[in-house]
């Protein structure tokens, strides 16, 4: 019985785990191009494609065109933040090349807890 326990226990802390993973906070720092982070930064073409690991990072294919937002700092500064179309999502910025700066003088603000969110089913899981 004790072993069946054992097992039941590795199992929830392995659930656990992956779910913590998929929420964490990415960086505490990000460069926008307002206050907001509301104003397209740049666009940029996808050099390579990019499957994320999670819902939070945006899916896309050679050739696709990215408004970028934001992009983290100090911390994960390869990550930068953009939408393809309705879909929204962090990215690496090595997946990507520039093709036209829209705002040239960034603004660094710290980041928030609902910048790293992560849809589950109906739930919506924070760190």
């Amino acid at each position: 019985m004790s072993h069946i326990l054992d097992q039941t226990i590795l199992l929830l802390v392995i659930s656990c785990l992956t779910s913590l993973q998929s929420t964490k906070v990415l960086s505490e720092w990000k460069k926008c191009g307002d206050r907001e982070c509301e104003t397209a930064m740049s666009r940029v073409q996808a050099t390579t494609d990019h499957l994320g690991p999670d819902c939070r990072y945006l899916n896309f294919t050679t050739g696709e065109e990215i408004m970028v937002y934001s992009k983290l700092s100090r911390k994960n500064e390869d990550l930068w933040t953009g939408s393809k179309g309705k879909d929204f999502g962090y990215f690496p910025k090595d997946a990507v090349k520039v093709e036209e700066v829209f705002i040239a003088e960034e603004v660094e603000v710290l980041t928030k807890e609902t910048d790293f969110l992560c849809l589950h089913g109906d739930q919506y899981t924070f760190e």
